[in-house]
């Protein structure tokens, strides 16, 4: 399938990456001899399932993708020298025994044609590469840990250097045109993937089902990976964050919510939409779908280069406020003690919302999951924004017997939950809205192109179950 247009004829620009994580691993490194050192990273070699002939699906290691753009390719390594600027790719030997099976692999003059470094060897010519760097008085860092008390590597290397760590994911969390043009092509097949579920109800019987469609039509487009495992459910399911068993059967229910997103050349796109099974949306369930979209929507209006992330999740939480004392489901309490109390965190457990770009919770985000605060405990992002950041704006809101039972269990949070309420609204089990955004200099741009507008939705379902059921199937 073909790159998207701009970057017809344009290599992945790792040159460019490796003098990012370069100046910042010098921003670190202040030794004289900083300059004179190498970065060494190995890509994902294919391993085999225990007992078994087949390997496991390979997903490249995503900091030798940074430095390099190789995607599909197992057994590589890349080595680059601060001194000269220079980047240096390894190639497995061919396994003449496995032309047969597989053809031939890449040579090195089409990988260096075909990749933005400036030499390519084989893996036989790495140990004395290595060497003759050692014997230069070159020092030579890896963020790997495995492998490296080993030969080829033994005494050579330097693995887990935490400010190789720090330059990798500080360079990364500012993305490129080349990233953002990735990224937003990702999101493209992503949104034609989830209007095609939408459009699907009248084949559509089984979580499971939902699965399949969204699956479907990804490849279709190309995408022949997903950036997680795709998460579909329906009715009270839809309370747990990361439902994965995706195989219950959809009669009876009345709500979805698929969080899917597909991957383009190892960027990752992340869209939660939620939608009714007939089209219809109930009362219960629009009310909490409004009060999520106007959680989504204020954090949106307030997202600018400088604004703490902790704050945004803060005003969700109090918007979350605002609806639940209009709606009935909080009583008894000012907007400030129900904040204060901290119940809300029951009903709004996860964080706001993830850096986003090689990983689908990509690095340099500094979480502390050990935070006594549990209003910020599983915030994966915890600094201020900055223009080049992509991050996911997910606010969610969820009626799951486990939770609502651990606010009950605390006098001073469940004193402002008005059960019978909370009753009505449980069989909704849960709505999430999330979209991938870029912040620009001025605010941010949307990346995700599918709409969340709920009359929208209830087109899409509603023109999709007027096809009737007899032969129905949706191409994009």
């Amino acid at each position: 399938m073909t790159e998207p247009a701009e970057l017809n004829g344009v290599k992945y620009p790792a040159k460019k990456h490796a003098l990012k994580v370069k100046g910042h691993f010098l921003s670190k490194k202040t030794t004289a001899t900083a300059a004179n050192s190498a970065f060494f990273i190995a890509g994902t070699s294919l391993v085999y399932y225990e007992y078994c002939d087949e390997t496991i699906a390979l997903r490249q290691n995503r900091y030798f993708h940074y430095l390099t753009g190789v995607d599909q390719i197992p057994g590589c390594f890349i080595l680059f020298t601060l001194a000269d600027d220079k980047s240096t790719l390894y190639l497995p030997e061919i396994d003449w025994e496995d032309v047969m099976w597989s053809g031939m692999p890449i040579n090195p003059k089409e990988a260096a044609a075909k990749f933005d470094v400036d030499e390519v060897k084989y893996v036989s010519d790495l140990k004395e590469s290595l060497q003759n760097l050692k014997s230069a008085g070159v020092s030579i860092y890896t963020p790997d840990t495995k492998e490296y008390s080993k030969e080829p590597f033994a005494d050579l290397v330097t693995p887990g250097d935490k400010d190789l760590f720090y330059a990798l994911d500080e360079a990364r969390l500012i993305k490129d045109s080349y990233e953002i043009a990735m990224m937003k092509h990702a999101n493209k097949i992503t949104a034609n993937s989830h209007i095609a579920v939408m459009s699907a109800q009248p084949i559509e019987k089984n979580e499971t089902h939902i699965h399949a469609e969204f699956v479907y039509h990804s490849i279709r487009q190309g995408s022949k990976v997903q950036s997680y495992s795709p998460i579909c459910c329906t009715g009270p399911n839809c309370g747990t964050l990361h439902y994965v068993k995706n195989d219950d059967s959809m009669a009876d229910k009345f709500s979805t919510l698929i969080d899917a997103g597909a991957d383009w050349g190892c960027y990752a796109s992340d869209v939660t939409r939620c939608f009714p099974i007939n089209g219809d949306w109930t009362k219960e369930h629009l009310d909490i779908y409004e009060t999520v979209r106007d959680m989504q929507k204020s954090v949106m209006d307030a997202v600018k280069p400088g604004v703490s992330w902790e704050s945004m999740h803060m005003l969700a939480h109090k918007v979350l406020i605002k609806h639940f004392l209009k709606l009935g489901l909080f009583k008894d309490g000012t907007p400030e003690e129900i904040l204060d109390s901290k119940v809300s965190v029951w009903f709004f457990p996860h964080g706001l919302g993830h850096l986003l770009g090689l990983d689908t919770h990509d690095v340099g985000g500094y979480p502390d999951y050990e935070d006594a605060d549990i209003y910020l405990r599983w915030l994966r992002l915890r600094r201020k924004l900055q223009a080049g950041m992509v991050v996911t704006d997910e606010p969610g809101v969820y009626f799951s017997d486990y939770l609502i039972d651990l606010a009950y269990k605390d006098p001073k949070q469940a004193k402002y939950i008005d059960r019978e309420v909370v009753k009505k609204y449980m069989y909704v089990g849960g709505v999430r809205i999330e979209d991938d955004l870029l912040i620009t200099k001025d605010g941010y741009e949307n990346l995700t192109v599918v709409t969340s507008d709920p009359d929208e939705i209830s087109k899409i379902v509603k023109k999709g179950l007027a096809r009737g059921r007899e032969g129905f199937h949706v191409v994009v």
